[in-house]
């Protein structure tokens, strides 16, 4: 099966498709996905791209990780 991200969908959505991609984004600097709650309540309406502004991570640094585990990017 293909990995997609899009990175319009919100970080919720994103991860009922592909729960690796949490683990990802942790390692990448969104600590604060992991904790309980936050997937249901903040990934409801946060965005890769809105969290990349954020937390000031660079979004081709995030696309080129993504890439890197296998990901198709869909901007």
């Amino acid at each position: 099966m293909k990995k997609i991200l899009d990175l319009n969908k919100t970080i919720f959505d994103i991860s009922q498709d592909n729960p690796d991609i949490l683990e990802i984004m942790k390692e990448i600097g969104f600590e604060d996905i992991s904790k309980p709650g936050m997937i249901n309540t903040a990934g409801r309406i946060m965005t890769i791209y809105k969290g990349a502004r954020m937390k000031k991570i660079d979004i081709e640094h995030i696309k080129k990780i993504f890439k890197n585990k296998g990901y198709e990017i869909i901007e």
